[in-house]
């Protein structure tokens, strides 16, 4: 096993650690000195909460070192396929023992979190950050999907709002809504056409035969699949944010009628 073998591994295992740490402990101690709300939901809210207090913490690290190497990484900038991994290989292990992190925690609490869809798409990530890891291609690749957690903190500002019981009209309620919904579309949705248009251009190249039937078949298969979700719950927010929105409309015409009625 080589040095950078047994790195990735270490990373790996202390983000597993680390993140569960969080989840048992961090978490219970953090938000409960944030907010006093949170002493009086029930367990299973506590549960959730505390995955995805991890869940926003896993998104900051993983996009934050994701962007600098989007921008600046010149190794996999310049060869998207075959470029040097090893940077990028750093932020897949924090991703890949974040995941298994959640993945245990969705287990050992299916019957209050448990989602069939949240294990589809940490299964599949997980097996696509391994053929990463493993064979050490595709890293641009694997990095530019990473970034996509960028939605992930406003998606889980929304449920805490939820679990405190903020009103779905407050100022700060349907702030974050607004930006949940561009912010996953900008994340998740709009990469969509241009990453197949990239798939495109590279089938039947030297660089793209040399991946490989497994990978090959692999890297679209698995895209297809996270995207697939990725519309699915697009759908599901936009319709969200229409049905708050029209809501916010019918009650300022309302507002302004019995304002009228009154003078």
């Amino acid at each position: 096993m080589d040095t950078n073998t047994k790195l990735v591994i270490s990373i790996l295992c202390t983000s597993f650690f680390t993140f569960q740490l969080l989840f048992h402990f961090v978490s219970y101690w953090l938000s409960a000195k944030i907010s006093p709300g949170f002493n009086s939901l029930s367990f299973k809210k506590k549960i959730e909460w505390n995955s995805r207090v991890a869940s926003t913490c896993h998104s900051l690290v993983a996009v934050s070192f994701g962007l600098y190497l989007f921008f600046f990484d010149e190794a996999t900038i310049i060869d998207r396929l075959w470029g040097d991994p090893s940077l990028v290989k750093m932020n897949i292990a924090i991703a890949s023992g974040y995941l298994i992190s959640d993945l245990l925690i969705l287990i050992l609490y299916w019957k209050m979190i448990g989602d069939k869809f949240y294990i589809i798409h940490h299964c599949v990530s997980l097996y696509a950050y391994y053929l990463i890891l493993k064979e050490g291609v595709l890293a641009y690749i694997g990095n530019f999907r990473l970034l996509a957690e960028l939605s992930s903190p406003f998606v889980n500002q929304r449920w805490f709002f939820e679990a405190l019981k903020y009103p779905k009209f407050s100022k700060a309620n349907i702030i974050n809504g607004i930006l949940m919904t561009v912010v996953f579309f900008i994340a998740r949705i709009a990469p969509i056409p241009p990453f197949y248009g990239f798939i495109y251009s590279v089938y039947g190249t030297e660089p793209f035969i040399r991946l490989g039937c497994l990978i090959q078949s692999s890297w679209i298969a698995t895209c297809v699949v996270l995207d697939m979700m990725n519309v699915m719950w697009m759908i599901k927010i936009t319709r969200g944010c229409i049905k708050v929105l029209s809501l916010i409309g019918q009650e300022e015409a309302k507002n302004s009628l019995q304002n009228g009625k009154l003078d």
